[in-house]
């Protein structure tokens, strides 16, 4: 195509794929793409300076720091809810937020299949038993229809996860959990400034956990946050957060002023974050909003070029979901109409012309790991043996089974580079599924 017959396409609102036809670079072709995405994480003067301030400080912890204080002021003005409580890490926050929820031994909580270990480590971690439910396809996300049926007289929480930023289906969810008397945890660890009706996620149920681990979208390497509007809870949590050492602050003082009282209330652990990760914090957060913006129109403009492709569909959203945080782009691959190029040899052929991609989580409900736990002497002894069968009767998933063979994902920092790189995915994805057939005959074994 000439740069004439190019510009008449582009006005005539034509799909332009340029070099789709070109020999695959997984087959000795040139690639799409040589230059690298944008690198994470940022670091600019306001991250440096707030080290350096803490350095030089000799605060640096949250005992005797303001760091941890100022941000969690500022996390919960963001979020929109009354109180936050920063932790060591995300996992930290779920074990945290469990807590204060009172889930014990011999419950259960009501968890998705496909997310981040985290979320059933942190219920292991009270001994209670995580209960998966199936995924829906359509939105990689917890089907709520499926919560009321896999409820017992165990069950106390349910803990919807917005898995890669997109919210779950929090009405079906608080529908659910209100029906049942259940509490809601929102595992928020991946959807910083995702909303549902309008509202940021983490703040509709109970209570919400939030990650900021090196790759997420807020990061301060390692951190974790609680977010709620029960001031009470949040001090519960606070008093498990700090090895049992429960804070009162003076009357007409603010919660988040207070000092020690040094009297252990009830157990505890030490998952402080420190005044490091906080000042890291605060400076990633003048970013935040303005790097969203960035994924959410480069993520509108790529899934409108993909839906183009056979094969390729996008994630979708539940109804109430109003925003993403794109902490990933995950889309599902159809091998079909790929003439049955597995997704393995797809990833590779991508990967090969410059698009770095994955194919995502495994079932979590099937890692060897959890039937290791259901045989140990203490699962025994709080389940017993019929309850144990039964978990494992109900732990058939096929939904999201098959979900975990056709997802492909891209990070969130792929989508914070310009409009040309989008394209430069579109064509890259087009140009693997042109030659699909030639892709598929060159990986078979002789």
């Amino acid at each position: 195509m000439t740069r004439r017959e190019a510009v008449a396409a582009a006005a005539a609102g034509m799909t332009i794929v340029t070099s789709a036809q070109a020999k695959p670079a997984a087959l000795g072709g040139d690639p799409v793409r040589k230059k690298a995405f944008p690198g994470w994480p940022i670091v600019g003067p306001a991250e440096k300076e707030g080290i350096h301030r803490v350095l030089t400080s000799g605060k640096w912890y949250r005992g005797n720091g303001k760091e941890v204080l100022a941000f969690e002021e500022r996390y919960a003005q963001l979020v929109g809810s009354q109180y936050c409580l920063a932790t060591a890490n995300g996992t930290s926050a779920l074990m945290v937020a469990l807590h204060g929820l009172d889930v014990q031994a011999g419950d259960e909580v009501i968890v998705p299949p496909y997310t981040f270990i985290a979320t059933v480590n942190a219920v292991l971690s009270k001994c209670a038993l995580p209960v998966f439910i199936d995924t829906d396809a359509a939105t990689f996300q917890m089907d709520a229809r499926k919560i009321s049926a896999a409820v017992t007289e165990r069950t106390v929480a349910v803990i919807p996860v917005h898995i890669a930023g997109s919210p779950a289906d929090l009405d079906g969810v608080l529908a659910a959990a209100k029906g049942k008397g259940l509490k809601v945890l929102e595992d928020a660890a991946q959807a910083h400034l995702a909303e549902w009706k309008g509202k940021r996620v983490g703040t509709l149920g109970d209570c919400g956990t939030f990650s900021f681990q090196a790759s997420k979208n807020l990061n301060s390497g390692e951190g974790g946050a609680v977010v709620s509007n029960d001031g009470d809870f949040i001090e519960r949590c606070y008093a498990y957060h700090t090895n049992s050492n429960a804070r009162k602050p003076p009357a007409g003082s603010s919660a988040f002023m207070s000092g020690w009282n040094g009297a252990p209330t009830a157990q505890g652990a030490n998952l402080r974050l420190t005044e490091f990760q906080a000042a890291l914090l605060l400076a990633q957060m003048e970013r935040l909003e303005a790097q969203s913006r960035r994924r959410d129109e480069n993520a509108a403009y790529l899934s409108k070029k993909l839906r183009e492709i056979p094969g390729i569909v996008p994630a979708a959203w539940h109804t109430g979901a109003t925003r993403s945080a794109w902490h990933l782009y995950m889309f599902r691959y159809d091998a079909a109409q790929f003439a049955g190029l597995p997704r393995a040899t797809f990833l590779k052929a991508l990967t090969a012309e410059g698009i770095p991609a994955s194919s995502g989580y495994s079932p979590l409900n099937r890692q060897p790991f959890l039937e290791n736990i259901l045989k140990s002497r203490g699962y025994q002894r709080i389940y017993g043996e019929a309850r144990l069968k039964q978990w494992r009767e109900q732990n058939e998933l096929p939904v999201n089974d098959r979900l975990c063979q056709e997802a492909v994902w891209f990070t969130q920092t792929m989508l914070l580079g310009e409009r040309s790189d989008m394209d430069d995915i579109a064509t890259a994805i087009a140009k693997v599924h042109q030659h699909a057939a030639e892709l598929a005959t060159s990986s078979r074994p002789v």
